[in-house]
């Protein structure tokens, strides 16, 4: 009988962490290439699952920082990186995360295979850290990604798309079918590039405004402004912004949520 007394246990995917974990090595490579990491980079990878990303990334670049809420993955990640880069954990859920402590004065690049089932946070959380981010690219459900670069006008142009649209360039990068990962997932996926805007691109108004503003006119999307807004921002108001109160959210440019919110924070 063959000793296997060393040999690691099947890793067991677990739901509750949203665990799909990428295996199909020309899509690694892809993903790889379009990060191009540089020396002096500071990288750090949300969710290293099995190291699928995070090895190569290693072999590419001889450091890494990985963030793992699954304590079991953690000995895992940490064996397949020996010898191969120096690799620093941090055990959390990343929204706990302080990005701006964690670059300590430099500027990350994130990486990640987000868990399909709190992309949307994590989104946010890492919006909420821009100004230490140098760019992000991330896997995420195909139909969030065309959601995050949706025009005004589209049918899934939404709160997403305003508000990533209004902190960085959002560029789809590649499709990738389910049968990429294991398990497989039960929709496409893809991967998308996020770029912070500089400091001089950014909009100057308060954002926990903006934020409420863009957040009430996409609850009810099917009605006016006038309507959507009206715990928020008068029909009078909104027309001071130069945008007519009988339009829908889906029809304004991010900027116009801007202008909006300006005039109501001037009184």
């Amino acid at each position: 009988m063959a000793d296997t007394a060393a040999t690691p246990q099947r890793h067991v995917h677990k739901k509750q962490f949203g665990q799909h974990f990428l295996h199909d090595p020309g899509l690694i490579r892809r993903i790889v290439q379009a990060i191009a990491p540089k020396p002096g980079d500071r990288l750090v990878e949300i969710g290293p699952g099995e190291g699928a990303i995070t090895l190569p990334l290693l072999r590419e670049h001889g450091r890494l920082t990985v963030i793992e809420l699954d304590r079991d993955l953690i000995p895992r990640i940490r064996a397949a990186a020996e010898g191969i880069g120096e690799l620093e954990v941090v055990h959390a859920d990343v929204l706990t995360v302080d990005f701006t402590a964690l670059a300590a004065g430099t500027k990350l690049r994130l990486v990640g295979n987000l868990p399909y089932n709190i992309s949307s946070p994590i989104l946010f959380h890492c919006l909420d850290h821009a100004a230490s981010i140098v760019d992000m690219h991330f896997m995420l459900q195909k139909e969030v990604v065309d959601r995050m670069a949706a025009v005004p006008g589209s049918k899934v142009y939404g709160r997403l798309s305003v508000m990533l649209q209004l902190y960085c360039t959002v560029e789809p990068l590649l499709k990738v079918p389910p049968g990429a990962f294991t398990p497989p997932p039960k929709v496409d996926s893809a991967v998308v590039r996020l770029t912070p805007l500089p400091p001089e691109r950014r909009h100057d108004a308060d954002p926990a405004l903006v934020g409420r503003i863009v957040r009430h006119a996409f609850g009810q999307r099917r009605k006016t402004l006038s309507n959507a807004l009206h715990d928020v921002a008068t029909a009078a108001q909104i027309e001071a912004a130069g945008v007519d109160p009988r339009t829908r959210a889906e029809q304004l440019a991010p900027l116009q949520f801007v202008a909006i919110a300006k005039v109501v924070a001037a009184g």
